[in-house]
């Protein structure tokens, strides 16, 4: 079990509230596992990912583990205390200004 945290915004949007728990079968990777949300939650298709290119948002960023995966290949295996279901994998909305 994948646990899954996104900002308010996305949650409102799939009209969940906390935590998303998702079964992802294979090598847990970040595509796995946005693949297998967008599954559950279609209404996020186009909102983390680019819908013709499968690359991420550029004001998304994803983290776990206390790391900034976002720059990391999408099929790349996330940390082992995400796949246990220890840490969750973050979709954080980046900030930007100055």
């Amino acid at each position: 079990m994948i646990r899954v945290r996104l900002p308010a915004h996305l949650t409102h949007l799939a009209q969940v509230r906390g935590e998303i728990r998702l079964d992802v079968v294979g090598p847990i990777t970040q595509r796995l596992v946005l693949d297998a949300l967008e599954a559950r939650y279609p209404m996020l298709r186009g909102t983390i990912r680019d819908h013709q290119t499968g690359r991420r948002r550029p004001f998304v960023r994803f983290y776990a583990c206390e790391e900034d995966l976002s720059n990391e290949s999408p099929d790349a295996p996330l940390p082992d205390r995400v796949v246990t279901g220890e840490e969750p994998f973050l979709v954080i909305g980046a900030m930007a200004g100055g």
